[in-house]
């Protein structure tokens, strides 16, 4: 049986990388709008409750409003935006949260798909916590660089058109200066911590891929872990996965560079867990496609999910779990 979906808000970067992705799906119909109908609550009322699936790839109030939308008990939701990932009664859609977590999935109706600096930071330090390493309390501070179609149309335009108003030549920078990034409440909840970590994003002279890094004092830890103590709980917590990956200690250890583009054009999360054993130190690190992992690819994974075919239909991916 043909299933079908609705992406609202198919015209923006997430909607169209979901819908390149579908284009070629011969067990789904995908419903589609015309340009005039994409403005008409009612022509969007009817198609949100005419689809299996609804994508909501839209900014939060517009996808509060979607969801409000639906009234059909059939349709299930997968919601691209902020506005419900630490909403109550919604699903954080991310299969690799923890083992057992599909079954989860598989039953909810509105689940909300992570963003790219939370999935990355929260794929970091919820094996940590939930296996004791990492105490709740603990200070912690993200340090995080995205491609700047993390941005979507408007900053895209701004490093891409000259002609934009503002345009930009920089190399990177750094903003959410205020220290009150989107993707914080998100982080605290599903990592697991008390209180918001210190989060510095910057944003980079590329097109796609990211970095996130998490600072670690091994030594002030109680414990006192190794960074082999910290690299088998996510070869633990990850088994078996093929989108999120471990990356072998002794690998970790003969880089000399962390490339943020590594693994751009794949649906994978790749881990790593760095250190300096003399001085008590580490920095774990997630890299991943923002657009792949972080985005699109994450929703098409789980879309999958809820229709019982393979998870990595239309999903490239590169190598395997730890």
């Amino acid at each position: 049986m043909t299933a079908t979906v609705f992406i609202d808000g198919e015209a923006g970067t997430t909607g169209l990388q979901i819908s390149e992705r579908l284009a070629g799906r011969r067990d789904l119909e995908l419903l589609r709008l015309s340009e005039a109908e994409r403005k008409d609550p009612a022509a969007r009322r009817r198609a949100l409750n005419a689809a299996d699936v609804a994508i909501l790839c839209l900014p939060d109030d517009a996808a509060r409003e979607a969801a409000a939308m639906i009234d059909n008990p059939a349709t299930r939701v997968i919601d691209a935006s902020t506005a419900h990932r630490t909403a109550p009664g919604w699903v954080y859609g991310f299969p690799e949260y923890e083992p057992g977590f599909r079954e989860t999935l598989r039953a909810a109706t509105r689940i909300a798909n992570p963003g790219c600096y939370a999935i990355t930071a929260v794929a970091l330090l919820h094996p940590l916590v939930k296996a004791g390493l990492l105490p709740a309390d603990y200070p912690v501070s993200i340090n995080g660089m995205s491609g700047y179609s993390g941005g979507g149309k408007a900053l895209i335009a701004a490093f891409e058109d000259p002609a934009a108003p503002d345009h930009t030549q920089s190399a990177a920078y750094f903003y959410a200066l205020t220290l009150q990034h989107k993707h914080l409440p998100e982080i605290t909840l599903r990592a697991g911590l008390a209180h918001p970590p210190v989060f510095a994003p910057c944003v980079g002279r590329y097109r796609q891929g990211m970095v996130v890094q998490v600072p670690l004092a091994l030594w002030a830890l109680s414990g006192r872990p190794s960074a082999a103590d910290l690299h088998a709980a996510y070869a633990a917590h990850y088994r078996g996965e093929r989108f999120v990956t471990v990356a072998p200690l002794a690998e970790a250890a003969a880089m000399s560079r962390l490339d943020p583009e590594d693994l751009n054009g794949s649906n994978e999360l790749r881990l790593y867990v760095f250190h300096n054993e003399a001085a008590g130190q580490a920095v774990v690190a997630g890299v991943l496609d923002n657009l792949g992992k972080g985005a699109s690819g994450q929703a098409v994974q789980t879309l999958n999910l809820l229709l019982g075919v393979d998870e990595a239909t239309e999903l490239a991916a590169t190598g395997q779990a730890a």
